[in-house]
């Protein structure tokens, strides 16, 4: 029988309206369980940057593309299974799992879609209960040392970051060898899913540098053992083509950034030239990060939080040999391994996270969507009766230079 269920709607843009979407709490009504869906009950979902974008409808209005008002957003975050259709056969009621972010794939398992964003008809974790199918319970946690909370920040960045590492990680040891750069150095524009890559070029024994402009966000990359950067030494470091031709003051501040950006790098980096660059930010800052990339270097990136659009000088690139990795999420088998590295070897999000209640998640999002919000993983609660962990919580333990098993297979 179909189920009425609460959830935190987003409706497609009036006409007259201007500025960012606000979630609405309503009662949906769930289609018929398919037999091969499961029934879940979401219990931590965590905000990712696709959520913001459909707030901000930027780039486009997700409802209007999807064809249907309103929509239900999350695509991370855990969830209990509460029924199970008659053509699902590895899970049962009262499990536990990981949430997987894939809508759509191709013949390969990679993305197209994004489940509870571009991927019509998928219902996402800002409703109390939802139809999945099997294919999204990514990962049954049957025996763990972390909490349904740290699974829910690490459901999509850390996967993500995973799958987006290995690329570039390896691009750049097929023309640095360990011989060549025994410890190269990488940076990160951006936010969750670049603190996941860069804890991970620490385990591979990389020099690792992250900007950002909060103090608190400078505090944890620090305790981290990555070198913070701070972004507000270049506030001018925005970069605007048109604007760059035609005006005088702006080309001056701009170029004045972009060398204090420059010194800083070369500083944080002990001398060294940039191996890899994280740019997860995209059209304005990526000038500027091309500039800082040393010789051989790679530019990766999984997502942009501004502008999509972005040139470059051909031949310089090719003299340069540098590299470009553009990943899209993880595949399926990507994150199972991302997973099994992150309980091996505590690759996990720190633990230092506050969350949302249930009844506040629209100004919750407006603050997210609006960059208020601190945290790398801002996570909410959805279930009433959360567990506050699935095991016996053990200490954050520190990344091991050496701890790695995978990452660059």
């Amino acid at each position: 029988m179909p189920l009425d269920t609460e959830a935190w709607v987003l409706h497609r843009a009036r006409p007259d309206e201007s500025g960012p979407g606000r979630l609405a709490l309503e009662t949906i009504t769930l289609p018929d369980l398919r037999p091969d869906q499961v029934l879940a009950e979401p219990l931590y979902g965590c905000w990712e940057g696709n959520m913001t974008h459909a707030l901000l409808r930027d780039p486009v209005d997700v409802c209007a593309m999807r064809g249907e008002d309103p929509v239900v957003l999350g695509n991370a975050g855990t969830v209990r299974v509460l029924e199970v259709g008659r053509d699902v056969e590895d899970v049962r009621p009262g499990d536990v799992a990981i949430l997987s972010a894939i809508g759509s794939q191709d013949e390969h398992g990679f993305m197209i879609q994004a489940f509870a964003y571009d991927a019509p008809g998928t219902i996402g974790m800002l409703a109390r209960h939802v139809p999945l199918t099997r294919r999204n319970l990514l990962y049954v946690l049957r025996d763990t040392g972390y909490s349904a909370r740290d699974w829910a920040a690490f459901s999509l960045r850390f996967p993500t970051a995973w799958a987006n590492w290995r690329l570039a990680y390896g691009a750049y040891r097929l023309q640095m060898t360990e011989r060549l750069c025994p410890e190269p150095f990488v940076v990160g524009w951006g936010g969750g899913v670049t603190l996941a890559e860069l804890l991970l070029a620490k385990q591979h024994g990389c020099r690792v540098a992250m900007i950002a402009s909060r103090p608190e966000r400078l505090a944890q990359i620090a305790a981290l053992g990555i070198v913070p950067i701070d972004r507000r030494a270049f506030p001018d470091l925005d970069f605007d083509e048109e604007r760059y031709a035609r005006d005088g003051d702006y080309r001056k501040a701009y170029r004045r950034s972009e060398e204090t950006f420059v010194d800083a790098l070369r500083t944080a980096g002990d001398g060294r030239e940039v191996a890899i660059f994280l740019d997860h930010v995209g059209a304005p800052v990526f000038r500027a990060t091309v500039k800082a990339l040393g010789r051989q270097g790679v530019i990766a990136t999984a997502g942009w939080r501004r502008g999509m659009k972005t040139t470059l000088l051909r031949a310089i690139e090719c003299i340069n040999h540098h590299l470009y990795v553009h990943s899209h999420g993880a595949r399926e088998d990507e994150g199972v391994e991302a997973i099994e590295h992150g309980e091996a070897t505590g690759w996990m999000p720190p633990p230092e996270r506050e969350v949302s209640a249930w009844r506040d998640l629209a100004d919750f999002a407006a603050a997210c969507a609006a960059d208020r919000v601190a945290s790398y993983f801002p996570c909410f609660a959805v279930a009433a009766d959360l567990p506050e962990q699935l095991a016996p919580r053990r200490e954050w333990p520190a990344l091991d230079a050496h701890a790695a098993t995978a990452g660059a297979r």
